[in-house]
């Protein structure tokens, strides 16, 4: 007879393929789920009632930041994805990773969000940074792709050109070297001031690698606005030229003229998987952006690194193009909200508009005002997602669900994160299951944990099945909810009894044990 290190009884289980939902028991033995089924004749170390709850795999955050927010270093437990119950997220988002290096100081140009003081960057390769992690507590799993940008930084391309054919052969020998480290694929983001320089030989090259090493690219969409459709377009193109597999990350269509493009986006993207193109997404479940500041910034003004960027918002001449190329977007600047700045705690909560009035000036005045006063490090909530555009994103079957987010811990502070770090996966199961019932659990359940693994070929996690690793989460589906808004983002979700990362129980019995059970992940 089996003996089991832990059986959950007579939960609604929730596979995380997509199947019909039924009751049944798991049992774990050490970081392994044993057996599915009924387990009454087998008796276990611990055992759990889960009767009225819900039992499935745990969530896979395919988009966020805690790596390049820093987060993952100043708060290990990751406690505010952990009540989310997420148990794994992926780094390496939106273009840029904390490796490969070719010296500390290339960290510098992932932008102004990273605080690097406290920590030692005593690594360069993505093997290197890995291991260096394996040597520290993680509250839960973490993978990692490459960053386009911190690849071109550390095969010696300038920002502001394009990558020679010698400096090309670099990038792919370390995007090699990373794969064999693990790394799950390699992000781009070629709107950002380190990308916007690339070619379409450097772009084609590292397209055609991916699909010889079978990994995804994932894209932050060089404009999710006004050119949207032509930047689809170009995401299509580079996997339809390559073959290689393409993902979006946090797709949404910013400002309100630019939401009827919606349509046109995915008639694009439905027919190129109808050609056989591997294409998906994921979404975040929120109507606000957050983001810094100075992404809003014209893309000729993003050219060159930060100070250069400085310069040209401080010189005069300069300063009056970026004044009138900002009245041109119709900005809502009453929907602006500063989250947090550098040096003036005070602007938190606060819109552009209102800091405006306050100082008497333009709100265009106050936008560039607040950016050279913070050396560019404002972040910002943003109100410009159409709902129905939101709904209609995560019912496509092709779209994972996503956080964007990063990993907190309950420290107070006078800066603001986006709620989505707090509340984004609960959020997703209440709005679109419980309230809109746009989604049944089953669905959204496999967005958030068996279609993330497939995107990334993490393999034996994502799903509720015999030998997989006993990532789990067991939730109350009626109470499992986010409580984080814009105002008071720092409120932890609430609703989950038991959620197990390895076969260890980091919430038991609705409270967090302390235990870190993450894991380094390598592909």
């Amino acid at each position: 007879m089996p003996f089991y290190s832990a059986i959950i009884r007579n939960a609604f289980v929730i596979d995380g393929r997509g199947s019909a939902a039924k009751k049944a028991d798991v049992g774990l033995e050490g970081d392994r789920i044993s057996g599915v089924g009924d387990l009454s004749d087998e008796r276990a170390e611990t055992e759990i009632d889960a009767d009225g709850l819900y039992l499935a795999p745990g969530f896979i955050d395919l988009t966020g930041h805690s790596d390049t927010r820093w987060s993952l270093f100043d708060y290990p437990m990751q406690e505010s994805l952990l009540f989310q119950g997420i148990t794994t997220i992926i780094g390496g988002s939106c273009g840029e990773s904390l490796a490969p290096l070719a010296r500390p100081d290339d960290i510098e140009g992932i932008g102004v969000r990273i605080e690097k003081s406290s920590i030692n960057i005593n690594w360069q390769s993505v093997s290197e940074f890995l291991t260096e992690l394996e040597k520290r507590d993680l509250g839960l799993n973490f993978g990692t792709l490459v960053g386009h940008g911190i690849l071109r930084a550390a095969s010696g391309v300038d920002a502001n050109r394009q990558a020679s054919g010698e400096e090309i052969d670099r990038m792919v020998y370390l995007l090699n070297q990373s794969f064999e480290a693990g790394a799950f694929g390699l992000s781009f983001s070629l709107g950002r001031s380190r990308a916007l320089m690339s070619g379409d030989a450097e772009l084609h090259r590292l397209m055609e690698e991916l699909k010889k090493r079978e990994r995804p690219a994932f894209h932050h969409l060089s404009n999710e606005g006004a050119d949207i459709i032509s930047s689809v377009s170009k995401f299509v193109a580079l996997s339809r030229e390559s073959g290689a597999s393409g993902h979006i990350s946090h797709f949404k269509v910013l400002g309100k003229k630019s939401w009827p493009n919606q349509k046109q986006v995915f008639e694009i993207m439905d027919r190129a998987r109808e050609d056989g193109l591997s294409l998906t997404m994921d979404v975040f479940p929120y109507t606000a952006t957050g983001s810094s500041l100075y992404l809003l910034l014209p893309s000729w003004a993003l050219e060159g690194d930060k100070e250069a960027v400085l310069k040209k918002l401080k010189n005069e001449k300069e300063r009056k193009e970026i004044i009138e190329a900002l009245k041109s977007l119709t900005l809502h600047y009453d929907r602006i909200i500063v989250a947090s700045s550098r040096l003036d705690s005070g602007s938190a909560g606060r819109s552009l508009k209102e800091l405006a009035d306050g100082a008497g000036m333009a709100p265009e005045e106050m936008f560039i005002e607040i950016l050279v006063a913070n050396g560019l490090e404002v972040e910002i909530f943003n109100e410009t997602i159409s709902e129905e555009n939101m709904n209609a994103a995560v019912l496509k079957d092709y779209a994972a669900i996503s956080s964007d987010g990063a990993g907190f811990g309950p420290k107070e502070e006078p800066n603001l994160p986006h709620p989505r770090s707090f509340g984004a996966f609960p959020r997703a199961l209440r709005l679109f299951v419980r309230e809109k019932s746009i989604l049944r659990w089953e669905d959204a359940v496999y967005k958030m944990t068996g279609l993330p693994a497939k995107i990334l070929g993490l393999e034996r996690r994502g799903a509720v099945e015999k030998n997989y690793f006993a990532d789990l989460i067991i939730f109350d589906p009626e109470t499992f909810s986010d409580f984080a808004d814009y105002k008071a983002p720092r409120r932890f979700a609430k609703g989950i009894e038991w959620l197990f990362i390895n076969g260890v129980p980091v919430i038991a019995e609705g409270a967090l044990s302390g235990k870190f059970a993450g894991r380094v992940l390598r592909k």
